[in-house]
């Protein structure tokens, strides 16, 4: 079954991991992606860790469901084939620093010219616009920027930035919004191709929408809290008898009462120091107390049986060894198995969302570097002894 993208054509000229990402998840639906690397060297993700057998694991799933091909797109014959390249493209995605692609002589108005309907997605640091848009925009400073590392982490302790590169999947996630959605505007009302311009700190920012409001309204700003939450009591992780971490989340007051009547504290149901949020919040430390030494008298699984059948949203603190283990996953589909070159199999997340009619699929992880080279050039009409002289130039 073809997935719901079959037959959108997508150019990924962009490195690491925002704009690749991106473009892999229209992959995933069924977009043809060719991913554009400059010769002999290839995107930095091919030499990122970890590891196996001389071949990068990341790479293997970021630059999963692409062709991949060679270009300089700095030299005068390259930049040629790349817009004959782009002449029957659908997107572009790129992320280059704002002003880079143009001293090179790659101009939104050739770009144009090569083809009128183009969407091209730009994604930076810092944006197009503004006195920050030529600084280099990696992910833990944009995410600094954002504002979103200063709530992040213990009060007592520094700010702590993701673990793992949050940002750059965030902002694949709203380039891939932005694609979609200019697609949509010129298909279905005849619009033109336009540019998508997509910051690294702006799609951490987004994500601050309340802290933007009650700070205009009410000069409030937030603080690391650690894993409390700073809307709802109780809220944060607990450690049982058996040494295991887990969430419970009372974000209502009626998810509250149903943890009260567990607790065998239903007198706070209709106490009115406990009985609304907004009390609860005045007796946080009472209560964090409370729930820690409750939970401490059970073990993980026996908490999870009680919880689960009495409507208390409550998880286990998993490891991708957990996760690797569980039915809830395996159920899904959330993990894949897919063939790889080099390591035999490997797996990787599933497609998201699901689609009941047109689903999703992985059909190929990362390819070699170069490997669609001839297939592609040939089909922009190249015979193969030009390809081997753009070889030898060092074009592709």
């Amino acid at each position: 079954m073809s997935g719901p993208l079959t037959g959108l054509k997508v150019l990924d000229i962009a490195t690491v991991y925002a704009a690749p990402f991106a473009a892999a998840l229209l992959g995933d639906y069924g977009a043809e992606v060719i991913k554009v690397e400059i010769p002999g060297k290839g995107d930095p993700v091919r030499g990122f860790q970890p590891m196996r057998l001389d071949e990068s694991i990341p790479w293997a799933t970021v630059s999963r469901n692409k062709k991949t091909v060679t270009l300089d797109l700095r030299k005068e014959k390259g930049q040629d084939v790349f817009l004959k390249l782009l002449a029957n493209q659908d997107v572009l995605f790129e992320n280059f620093r704002p002003g880079t692609l143009e001293n090179w002589g790659i101009t939104m108005e050739r770009i144009r010219e090569a083809n009128p309907n183009i969407i091209v997605v730009r994604v930076s640091g810092y944006g197009q616009t503004g006195p920050k848009r030529e600084v280099a925009g990696f992910g833990t400073s944009a995410t600094a920027f954002s504002g979103y590392t200063y709530i992040t982490g213990e009060p007592d302790r520094p700010p702590l930035n993701p673990p793992i590169s949050l940002v750059d999947y965030v902002t694949g996630l709203f380039a891939t919004i932005g694609a979609l959605t200019a697609l949509y505007h010129r298909d279905v009302y005849g619009g033109e191709g336009q540019e998508i311009d997509v910051s690294l700190y702006e799609s951490m920012f987004r994500l601050l929408d309340i802290l933007v409001a009650s700070y205009d309204q009410l000069g409030l700003v937030m603080e690391r809290k650690g894993s409390d939450n700073s809307l709802a009591v109780p809220v944060g992780t607990f450690q049982t008898t058996d040494k295991k971490w887990m969430v419970l989340t009372t974000s209502t007051d009626r998810t509250f009462y149903r943890l009260a009547k567990i607790m065998g504290r239903e007198d706070m149901i209709t106490d009115p120091r406990y009985s609304t949020n907004k009390a609860r919040e005045n007796r946080r430390a009472e209560l964090m107390s409370m729930v820690a030494e409750w939970i401490g008298t059970f073990k993980a699984k026996d908490l999870q049986e009680l919880c689960d059948q009495n409507g208390v949203p409550i998880s286990p603190v998993y490891s991708i060894e957990d996760i690797f283990n569980d039915p809830q996953y395996q159920s899904r589909q959330s993990i894949i198995e897919v063939e790889h070159a080099t390591f035999g199999k490997v797996k990787l997340p599933g497609v998201i969302p699901k689609f009941s009619k047109t689903p999703g699929s992985v059909k190929k992880t990362g390819a070699g570097l170069g490997e669609h080279n001839l297939e592609v050039y040939s089909q922009l009409g190249y015979s193969r002894e030009e390809i081997e002289a753009f070889q030898k130039e060092g074009i592709i």
